[in-house]
């Protein structure tokens, strides 16, 4: 590192944090209006919305993640992995639960993508953060 190069903790960064913080928060808000109205017909209306509003986000911050240079890109990828196999067994269980309490339909296909947003924004934003402030 040049003396003119700041540390990583001290470089700008695009908001990836607070993008898929933000697909996060829709996919939860989405999953708790699912799983509030089982085993009733859940507004799928207002559900794919959520849905559709947290795989823009998750895209955005994908694009932005994916132009960064000089960026911990070995530790980003050590720590995604990881978490994501995490996240994958975490979701697979709430998927099930919802598939053995007889959701099915357009129901679980929407809970499936709120779940799929859930396993895949949550490893982004820790390993996002933890590769941000390691050296590139």
């Amino acid at each position: 590192m040049s003396a003119d190069t700041p540390p990583s903790g001290d470089r700008a960064f695009p908001p990836i944090a607070w993008l898929t913080t933000g697909a996060l928060t829709s996919a939860v808000i989405g999953g708790i209006l699912m799983a509030s109205y089982a085993p009733r017909k859940a507004p799928l209306g207002i559900a794919t919305a959520l849905l559709v509003l947290g795989v823009v986000l998750l895209g955005i911050a994908a694009g932005l993640l994916s132009h960064l240079k000089d960026f911990a890109w070995p530790t980003f990828n050590k720590v995604f992995k990881w978490a994501l196999l995490a996240y994958v067994v975490e979701a697979g269980m709430i998927e099930f639960a919802f598939a053995r309490n007889h959701t099915s339909g357009a129901s679980l296909l929407i809970v499936t993508g709120m779940l799929v947003i859930f396993g895949v924004s949550v490893p982004s934003t820790i390993a996002f953060t933890v590769a941000r402030y390691a050296d590139a």
